[in-house]
């Protein structure tokens, strides 16, 4: 896929695009670019399978809490998903499915992780590095990464002394057998949610360690009748009514965490009476129930969707433990009073280094600025996808376009009919590069914080949205259907736009 020469910006051929990462947003940022009659990209995948998130995280009880329906690429929508709520192993079938069905994998290569990658401002192409070695240039570059792909684990004294069996929900031991062990779990966020109920099934004893709860609502999930399978199957616009229906119930709880006013208190009153009715019927202990009641406005952490999670912790074999830990020693977790809890193992449900964006990664702009230093207190972005100082770099789930409540498939979906036009835009006008201007991407971000102290994100309590100078990296603050309009097509002004210079060779495909 390399240029020979600078010969790679001639003419108005298609653009060679390297798109890193092949897990959802690698397959939308595929199909959209072969939408647009763009068929010159590699998506590079580390792993030997495509997936991602849904590839990787394994443990028992892995699923969505996004209706199925709604988590659907819009252009395969029509899928017969056997649950409202997708299973973790039906969601990695639908991915390959995609990818078969429109002839995405020809253009995978896997068991290739990015190093780095760095511009080169006067050949007008991206270099990109991977760990056996190879080198490959490209003229535009996209990032396909994702958010939840690097897990994080706490920092926490004696973590190295433990002598049991310790490893992150997003890396589960399937060899390691529960029965009859003691276990700590430490974390209680969307991944704890799932995978303690099943734990809690198996194991003798499971210490819980909470350093706060969350807002629970019950999870309205359930296998497809026959009845209904016969209607989505054979009654037009069934699937689509109920995937309309879906996005909007979504957009109206969603002005809960970022609007004021009738219709957010409706909402915000709405969650609070479902978590705090499913708490007053799964929860009969009251020492129980308060130490499972948040303190905080719904939205400010992630809002958990579970039948099974309050059940759970009710078990006789089950502690909720909320005194902060003190250290990890070699045979179990001591907590700040000084008790010792001795385990087998330790179970970390502490999630994702959410707001370390691209990371390990690091890139190199046009003028050998590290966007690493440049995002060390914070990453931001234009609309999410382009970064001033780096041209013909667009990202994916990049900064403030995760979701306090709705789709990130909708999400990618239009960022990747965005980045599309982009290299159409290169293509069409035969432009070497083009680079969001400094001041637009200033303005955009300066919108952002105003609106984010309209919100619950930054409302004070402890959450993975927040990046190191306790700003909301992670969250767009807005509808979904507000950023679908803001993204519909680029505007040429907001970018600087280089010209190719006058060919000197033929293009070396």
């Amino acid at each position: 896929m390399a240029p020979d020469g600078n010969a790679g910006n001639a003419g108005k051929r298609s653009p060679s695009i390297a798109i890193i990462g092949g897990g959802f947003a690698g397959l939308a940022m595929g199909y959209y670019l072969k939408q647009a009659g763009i068929e010159s990209f590699t998506i590079f995948e580390k792993a030997q399978d495509l997936g991602g998130v849904w590839r990787e995280n394994t443990y028992p009880g892995a699923a969505c809490d996004v209706p199925s329906h709604l988590y659907s690429f819009s252009f395969e929508r029509h899928y017969p998903w056997s649950c409202r709520y997708g299973k973790q192993s039906e969601i990695l079938d639908y991915a390959r499915h995609v990818a078969k069905k429109y002839e995405l994998r020809a253009h995978f290569r896997f068991g290739k992780e990015v190093t780095g990658a760095e511009y080169d401002a006067q050949r007008g192409l991206w270099r990109v590095g991977f760990t056996d070695g190879e080198t490959v240039e490209a003229d535009i570059l996209v990032s396909g990464v994702g958010q939840l792909h690097r897990p994080a684990y706490p920092d926490l004294p004696g973590l190295q002394h433990f002598t049991g069996t310790a490893f992150h929900s997003a890396r589960w031991d399937h060899g390691y057998d529960f029965r009859g062990k003691t276990v700590a779990v430490i974390g209680t966020g969307a991944s704890a949610v799932q995978f303690v109920p099943e734990l809690a099934k198996r194991v003798q004893k499971l210490y819980l360690f909470q350093r706060s709860p969350g807002w629970c609502i019950p999870k309205f999930d359930r296998a497809f009748n026959a009845f209904e399978r016969w209607l989505l199957n054979n009654v037009p616009g069934v699937y689509d009514l109920d995937r309309a229906r879906i996005f909007w119930l979504i957009e109206f709880l969603a002005s809960s965490m970022i609007s004021h006013g009738l219709l957010s208190k409706l909402a915000d009153g709405t969650l609070k009476l479902l978590s705090r009715m499913l708490m007053r019927v799964q929860v009969k202990d009251p020492a129980l129930r308060r130490k499972l009641t948040p303190d905080f406005p719904v939205g400010c952490k992630r809002t958990l969707l579970s039948n099974d999670w309050l059940p759970a912790l009710s078990r006789p074999n089950v502690e909720v433990v909320t005194e902060a830990i003190a250290e990890i020693t070699a045979d179990g977790v001591r907590t700040a009073g000084g008790d010792l809890r001795k385990v087998d193992a330790i179970v970390y449900g502490t999630g994702f280094a959410a707001s370390q964006f691209l990371a390990p990664m690091d890139l190199k702009g046009g003028q050998g600025q590290s966007l690493r230093e440049l995002w060390r207190d914070g990453a931001e972005a234009y609309l999410g996808v382009s970064v001033a100082g780096f041209p013909n770099f667009f990202m994916l789930y990049g900064p403030n376009t995760n979701l306090g409540a709705g789709s990130i498939i909708y999400m990618l979906e239009t960022q990747a009919s965005y980045i599309a036009q982009c290299a159409r835009l290169l293509e069409a006008q035969g432009l070497r590069s083009m680079e969001v201007r400094g001041e637009v991407q200033r303005d955009y971000n300066a919108e952002l914080q105003q609106r984010n102290r309209g919100t619950t994100y930054e409302s004070g309590c402890h959450s993975w949205y927040i990046g190191p100078d306790g700003r909301n990296t992670n969250n767009w603050v807005g509808y979904m259907s507000e950023y679908g309009r803001r993204l519909r097509a680029p505007n040429a002004d907001d970018y600087v736009l280089e010209p190719a210079p006058a060919p000197t060779q033929a293009f070396a495909a």
